[in-house]
């Protein structure tokens, strides 16, 4: 037998599928840990833009899923609907509660995995999910129960980075010094329109995306380092699992990133982060 012959003899070893049950532990320190709402309040205008572009209307029953400290949450219900909030972190939940508090704006928060909302089909008009399900590590899963949530002719909203995006570039150079577990989809895909087109499509009468950017402003590359080192989970997780000249080199990479793409001039930090704005609507 020459060399050829034993290569296509040779049996292929087909790597385990990941332990999403694991992944998820994980993944739900990642977002506990540090303080995401120091972050997610900057990006409010995401979920007002979101709630637009899914027309939320005043009575509507509508869902917010992986809601963080609730940005498309209080955009729902300051259009006068009926808002249940959810995530897996008690702690960002509280934080959105106090919000809408503060505001005097009727919510009602829950704790629950965007895998398996604990909600009978068809119990909303609307769901909504900005950076939040995104995130999840079996793709399918979130796709599957927010389409059996809404009813028959409801429109599910989302905004998720696109792979191109600045996000989607921070991704991949923590990828490059914490690689993913093997066989882990990147939370990237659902900036795609294909990855939209091959959860949502089978049960869907319409999609429409369209591209938009969130302008991250800070005062210099140094100051938004600083902040996501501090509070959003995957940077401070990052930071805290490397040491000497492999942070050393993390940081100068993202730093790099931040000048590179940084279109504030040399005394402010703008930085548009690309982001995949999408409306489904239900069969």
């Amino acid at each position: 037998m020459n060399l050829a012959q034993q290569s296509i003899a040779r049996p292929v070893r087909s790597l385990p599928p990941p332990d999403f049950a694991a992944i998820k532990l994980k993944q739900q320190a990642t977002w506990a840990s540090g303080d995401f709402a120091v972050v997610g309040t900057t990006l409010q205008i995401v979920g007002e833009t979101l709630a637009e572009a899914a027309d939320i209307r005043a009575g509507e029953r509508v869902l917010d899923v992986a809601a963080g400290n609730g940005n498309a949450t209080l955009a729902a219900a300051r259009r006068f609907a009926r808002v249940t909030s959810t995530d897996y972190v008690p702690a960002l939940l509280d934080k959105g509660a106090q919000r809408a508090a503060a505001e005097g704006l009727e919510v009602q928060f829950r704790v629950a995995d965007a895998e398996d909302l604990p909600f009978a089909d068809g119990s909303f008009d609307v769901a909504l999910s900005t950076f939040g399900a995104m995130f999840t590590p079996d793709h399918f899963r979130p796709a599957r129960e927010m389409l059996r949530v809404v009813r028959a002719g409801g429109r599910i909203g989302l905004a998720n980075w696109t792979p191109e995006g600045f996000i989607g570039q921070l991704f991949r150079i923590v990828g490059a010094y914490l690689p993913p577990p093997a066989g882990l989809k990147s939370p990237a895909l659902w900036g795609t329109e294909p990855h939209i087109v091959e959860l949502f499509g089978a049960q869907a009468t319409k999609i429409r995306a369209e591209r938009r950017h969130f302008n991250f402003r800070y005062r210099d590359a140094a100051h938004w380092i600083q902040v996501f080192r501090d509070f959003y989970g995957p940077t401070h997780k990052a930071f805290a699992a490397l040491e000497g000249e492999q942070r050393e080199s993390f940081e100068a990479d993202i730093a790099a990133l931040l000048d590179r793409l940084n279109v504030g001039g040399r005394h402010s930090l703008i930085v548009p982060g690309e982001y995949l704005e999408v409306v489904i609507t239900r069969r």
